[in-house]
């Protein structure tokens, strides 16, 4: 681990990525976990979920994220472009 003993350079992380050119996408996936470490929410075990699915116009902003245990997160039924076809668990 290598940020075991000082905090993570985030600015300086970010900075790289805009510079290799990653997509917007990705980094706004980031930014929206760097805010939820910023006000302390223990993300450990937990996958961050959109309320409003990024495939149906969600976006990447705290009101749109809640967590859920990979189990729940992960149990929909996709298509194979990975979006959910039936909004409802498996049984």
């Amino acid at each position: 681990m290598p940020y075991v003993n000082k905090s993570r350079p985030y600015k300086k992380e970010y900075q790289q990525q805009l510079d290799r050119g990653e997509e917007k996408p990705r980094l706004e996936r980031q930014r929206a976990r760097t805010e939820m470490d910023k006000k302390g929410v223990d993300r450990a075990g937990k996958d961050i979920d959109h309320a409003v699915p990024l495939s149906k116009g969600g976006t990447n902003a705290a009101g749109n994220l809640k967590l859920k245990s990979p189990s729940a997160n992960r149990s929909f039924t996709r298509n194979s472009d990975h979006t959910v076809k039936i909004n409802k668990p498996k049984k």
